[in-house]
Order: C-alpha cells, then sequence, then structure tokens
C-alpha cells in the first residue's frame, strides 16, 4: 500500500511541475546586461524592441537603420520583406510567437511583428520582443512605412 502511495504521489509530483513549466514562456536568448533596443517609427509613433542575441537579430541589426513598409497579415501580424534574406544559422526549427514578438518566417523571407498570440510554427525564429507601444500596431489597418533604427 505505501509502494502505491509513493508512486502515486511522485505522478502526481510531476504533472504539477510539468503544468507549472508550460505556462513559462521566455525568447531564447535575450540577455539582460547589454541588452540592444531598437525604435520603430511609424506615423508619429514609436515601438521599442529588445533584440535577442542569435545570428538572425545580429544580421538585422548590422542593416539598421532601415525604413520598410509593413502590412497586415492575418489579422495577427504586421509584415515586411528584406532583401537579401537574414542569416538562419543557429535557428530553432520553429517557434511559438505571443503578441509582441518580432520573427523571422524564414521560408519566405519576412519580418513579422504580432500583435496578437499564434500557435507554434517551423521555420519561425526569434528575433526580439516589443517593450513598448504594442498596442500602437493594432490600430494600424493600412500599410504603413517604419523606420528601425538602433537605440544609443
Amino acid at each position: 500500500m505505501m509502494h502505491r502511495r509513493m508512486i502515486l504521489f511522485t505522478f502526481l509530483f510531476l504533472c504539477a511541475a510539468g503544468l507549472g513549466a508550460q505556462g513559462e514562456k521566455e525568447i531564447p536568448n535575450m540577455e539582460s546586461e547589454g541588452v540592444t533596443m531598437v525604435r520603430m517609427s511609424m506615423n508619429g509613433n514609436e515601438l521599442l524592441i529588445e533584440l535577442c542575441d542569435n545570428p538572425t537579430a545580429r544580421d538585422l541589426l548590422s542593416r539598421l537603420p532601415l525604413t520598410l513598409t509593413f502590412e497586415d497579415y492575418a489579422s495577427t501580424e504586421k509584415i515586411t520583406y528584406l532583401e537579401p534574406k537574414l542569416s538562419v544559422d543557429d535557428a530553432p526549427d520553429g517557434y511559438d510567437p505571443s503578441a509582441g514578438d518580432l520573427t523571422l518566417y524564414a521560408p519566405w523571407g519576412n519580418l513579422a511583428l504580432f500583435y496578437r498570440d499564434f500557435s507554434y510554427s517551423r521555420g519561425l525564429i526569434p528575433i526580439g520582443r516589443i517593450t513598448s507601444g504594442l498596442e500602437k500596431l493594432t490600430t494600424l489597418d493600412e500599410p504603413f512605412s517604419a523606420t528601425l533604427e538602433i537605440v544609443e
């Protein structure tokens, strides 16, 4: 009887630990020290984006400042295309984006700024996270021009 209780207790403990871990989300390779911030200016508004420390984010950073035209995609994200495409070195197989994530969709080569949560997508690579101004994206229905530059 004691053996069965021990097995049940262990099972319940492992289930509870697993459920707790599922609720936590973190963008890979974000650094608290030496954080690189990017300002995105559009239509008199600005967003602040904290970049990840990965080859894709570093490639984007090397191209700044950039002025790009974004458009809505699937009422979930604002997208733009880059030429040449960003590096996908050491990229994960996919990513589960949340509102506020800046990503690269590698198969198409487009940047995607999510203003709504979305599901795991193969080929999606995290680049950064909006830390200020996310609500401004939801008010932009038409294509818009935005300038991305490093915050000094």
